[in-house]
């Protein structure tokens, strides 16, 4: 694990942004598009505010995100909702939503249409995770109903999960398909989170999903 510690969350903000344009800049170069897997929630849209005005070939990007409540879009806790008013806009907005809900009544029903979408994405370019106090991660959630099926090594691409943390049913990939990213990136914030990360990689994925990603990835925190 490489940690990168920055003064405040500006400069995590920016810091980050460049990495993540860089790494996307030297995918275009040698394919013929990135896969870019992204959380949803409030953390990165500083991030990505910086990141939309980036010179890049933004028609050859593909976005879609580690995990979404399964919502309608439009709906208040909808993150693909959220991304397209954080991350594709300015000149991002070229860039190709690879969608992570329809509207199936459950995320079971849904998702055998969504996965089609995924097969051209992997492996996945550059990942962009977050982590939750409890050590959530995407939607594997500790303790949650399917997350054995989740972390196995023979999971499907997106699997449905159900959480007591999680509020909405929820569609995440797996770690099977998270953790074949060609490049993987963490962000967290805050003391608490520090600390958190901290004993989360002492313990049994299982207990704290995000361990499941993190010796070979970045970690970019800020106070």
């Amino acid at each position: 694990m490489d940690f990168r510690s920055y003064p405040d969350r500006e400069a995590l903000a920016m810091g980050l942004a460049d990495e993540l344009a860089g790494a996307l800049k030297n995918c275009l170069l040698v394919h013929d598009h990135a896969s870019f897997c992204v959380p949803g929630g409030s953390s990165p849209g500083d991030t990505f505010s910086i990141l939309s005005g980036v010179d890049l070939d933004w028609k050859r990007v593909h976005v879609f995100l580690n995990d979404e409540r399964w919502v309608p879009e439009g709906h208040a806790r909808s993150n693909t909702t959220l991304l397209k008013t954080t991350l594709l806009t300015d000149k991002a907005e070229r860039a190709v939503l690879v969608p992570m809900v329809n509207d199936a009544d459950t995320p079971e029903d849904g998702i055998p249409a969504l996965e089609q979408g995924f097969g051209p994405e992997l492996p996945i370019s550059v990942l962009l995770l977050g982590m939750g106090g409890d050590m959530h991660t995407a939607s594997l959630f500790p303790g949650a109903d399917r997350l054995e099926q989740a972390m196995s090594s023979n999971a499907p691409v997106l699997v449905p999960m159900r959480a007591d943390g999680a509020g909405e049913p929820r569609v995440t990939l797996s770690r099977r398909v998270l953790a074949g990213a060609m490049e993987t990136h963490v962000l967290i914030m805050g003391e608490e989170k520090r600390a958190v990360l901290e004993k989360a990689r002492r313990l049994d994925p299982m207990e704290a999903p995000i361990a499941a990603f993190l010796k070979d990835a970045t970690v970019h925190w800020a106070p």
